[in-house]
C-alpha cells in the first residue's frame, strides 16, 4: 500500500455539554512528529492520541487540534458567596467607623476578594468521551486519505518502471554491436599510423577497450533494482525511506551507465534514465 504522508481530516460532534471540533493535518517528515493544541480539559487525553497515532502512522509532521464549544454560558457558570460578601461589608462598616475620611466601597474590590466569586465546577466526562471517538474517526479518515493520495502515484511509478526496464533492454541490445563498431575504430587508427597489426596486439586493445566499455553489471543492477522498487511498492509497510535509498542506488547505476558510454545512443538512454528516477524520487520524498 502506497500512503502520501500529506493529508487533511476535519469533523465535529455535538451534545449536552457543548460543540466539539477535530482536525488532523499531515505534512512529509523524516519521522513521526505530532503536536497537539487541545483544550485544557481535553488535555488528559493527549498521551492516548500520541499512542493511536503511532499505531496508525508511520511518518510525517502532524498537527492535531479540538476546540471545544461548550453549551454553558458563563454567567452560568459563576458563584457568589452571599455570606463572604456581607461579612466583607460588615468589616468594611467597621473599618469605616475608626477612620476619619473612608472611601467608599467599591463592589469590583469585593469581587477581587478571595472566595468571593468562584466558577463552578463543570462535569466535563462526556466530552472527553466524546472527544475519544471523534479522534479516532477522524484519523481514521486521514489514514484513508493518505491511501488514496499514495494510490495514486501507483501508476506514475509503474510507468517509469515499465520504461526504465525497456531502455536497459534496448542498450544491452546494443552492445554486441557497439564493440565491433569500436574494434573496426582502433583497427582504422592502427592503419592510419601504419602500424603493424599483431593479432596479440590487438587483442590486448580490445580487451581493455570491453573493460572499459562493460556496463553489463550496471545494466543488470539497473534491472535488480527496479525488480526491488517493484516488490517494495507491493508492501503494506511503510516504504518511503526504503523507496528513497533505492532512487538512490538507480541514480548511481545511471550515472555510471552515462560514464562509460562509447555512443549518443547510451548516453541520451543514461540522461533519461535519470530524468525518469528524479520524477519518482520526488514523489518518494512525500510517501509515509
Amino acid at each position: 500500500m502506497i500512503r502520501s504522508m500529506t493529508a487533511f481530516a476535519r469533523s465535529d460532534t455535538q451534545g449536552e455539554w457543548g460543540t466539539l471540533t477535530c482536525e488532523i493535518r499531515t505534512v512529509n517528515h523524516r519521522y513521526l512528529e505530532p503536536s497537539f493544541r487541545l483544550p485544557d480539559v481535553l488535555r488528559e487525553l493527549e498521551n492516548s492520541f500520541r499512542e493511536a497515532l503511532r499505531k496508525h502512522l508511520k511518518r510525517g509532521k502532524v498537527d492535531v487540534t479540538m476546540r471545544l464549544q461548550s453549551a454553558e454560558q458563563v454567567s452560568d457558570s459563576l458563584d457568589v458567596n452571599e455570606d463572604l460578601v456581607r461579612a466583607v461589608g460588615q468589616a468594611a462598616a467597621r473599618v469605616s467607623g475608626l477612620l476619619d475620611n473612608p472611601a467608599p466601597i467599591d463592589t469590583l474590590d469585593v469581587l477581587r476578594w478571595p472566595g468571593v466569586l468562584s466558577v463552578a465546577e463543570q462535569d466535563f466526562s462526556e466530552a472527553r468521551e466524546a472527544a475519544s471517538g471523534l479522534f479516532d474517526q477522524v484519523l481514521a479518515e486521514l489514514v484513508n486519505v493518505r491511501e488514496r493520495e499514495g494510490e495514486r502515484l501507483r501508476p506514475l511509478f509503474s510507468e517509469r518502471l515499465e520504461t526504465i526496464t525497456r531502455q536497459v533492454a534496448e542498450v544491452r541490445s546494443l552492445m554486441p554491436e557497439l564493440l565491433k563498431a569500436q574494434e573496426r575504430v582502433l583497427r582504422d587508427r592502427f592503419e592510419k599510423a601504419r602500424v603493424e597489426l599483431e593479432p596479440e596486439r590487438v587483442a590486448q586493445e580490445m580487451v581493455m577497450l570491453a573493460q572499459k566499455c562493460d556496463v553489463a553489471e550496471e545494466l543488470d543492477r539497473l534491472d535488480a533494482h527496479v525488480s526491488e522498487v517493484t516488490d517494495t511498492l507491493a508492501s503494506d509497510a511503510a516504504i518511503g525511506r526504503r523507496l528513497d535509498f533505492l532512487m538512490q542506488e538507480l541514480n548511481r547505476e545511471a550515472n555510471t551507465l552515462s560514464s562509460k558510454s562509447i555512443d549518443a545512443r547510451v548516453t541520451r538512454t543514461a540522461v533519461d534514465l535519470k530524468v525518469l528516477i528524479e520524477q519518482m524520487r520526488e514523489q518518494v520524498q512525500n510517501l509515509e
